[in-house]
């Protein structure tokens, strides 16, 4: 042993950097990688924690749990969302490009839109996401509680055909299953089953894209036509200012409803 490494001392074993920091966007980036590569099902909270060489009892400071966790990676992977300029069309088209853009994401993390169906997001980019559809609305001029209750609908829609189309494999039966059910409409007696002969080409027409924007439209057409939804007011709850608002256009001042 040299004089100089004995002026040094003994050296511990147990010396080694200090780890960085914990913080909340730390953790949610080390999820994210985890995320793309293992998958969402081992992005738990002792995972993270031990990519981050830590307790996981510390994760808990700054996230409340996994299913926070899955929320807060939504949340980032929510902020690829294209929204549309203001002079891209009418309000009807700004919205479902908005609504294709949020689908498009889900359809590049498909482990992350079969999540967006138990999860509620709440981080800023969902919130913008919101916002954005909401003032979409305004514009086209549905109610604010049909609004309100619409936008829920209208998110739903595109996540659920993102988990549908989730994986490769799902996709592909898909497919299969369209093949095979205009098959055997093909060989249904017609007798029987009169409606699903005469339109069993129109019921596996149409790619993805068509029958996409066919559903937006039939979804914001219907918030449209439906109105406001019923209030509180039958619970007891104090009258709302909606209540005397003016008729809704094409409706006579102080008109009974219509029975058809």
């Amino acid at each position: 042993m040299s004089s100089s490494d004995s002026a040094q001392g003994p050296r511990s074993r147990r010396e080694r950097p200090a780890k960085p920091a914990l913080t909340r966007q730390g953790i949610i980036d080390t999820a994210l990688a985890i995320l793309r590569e293992e998958g969402l099902d081992k992005v738990t909270m002792r995972r993270v924690a031990a990519a981050l060489d830590s307790g996981h009892a510390s994760l808990y400071v700054y996230v409340r749990n996994t299913e926070d966790l899955h929320a807060q990676i939504l949340d980032v992977l929510l902020g690829e969302i294209s929204s549309p300029e203001a002079d891209a069309g009418t309000w009807r088209d700004r919205v479902k490009a908005l609504l294709s853009s949020y689908r498009d994401v889900l359809f590049r993390h498909p482990e992350i839109a079969r999540m967006a169906m138990s999860t509620q997001p709440s981080g800023p980019n969902y919130m913008a996401l919101v916002e954005a559809i909401l003032a979409l609305l305004h514009e086209g001029g549905v109610p604010d509680r049909a609004a309100a209750w619409g936008v829920d609908l209208l998110l739903l829609y595109p996540t659920a055909v993102a988990v549908e189309h989730s994986t490769p494999k799902a996709t592909k039966q898909k497919a299969n299953a369209l093949s095979t059910l205009a098959t055997e409409i093909g060989d249904m007696d017609p007798a029987r089953y009169p409606h699903l002969v005469r339109l069993g080409v129109q019921i596996v027409s149409g790619d993805g894209p068509a029958r996409a924007g066919w559903a937006f439209d039939v979804l914001l057409d219907g918030i449209l036509a439906a109105g406001s939804p019923p209030s509180h007011e039958a619970a007891g709850s104090p009258p709302s200012h909606e209540a005397a608002a003016s008729p809704a256009p094409g409706d006579a001042a102080g008109s009974s409803p219509s029975t058809e």
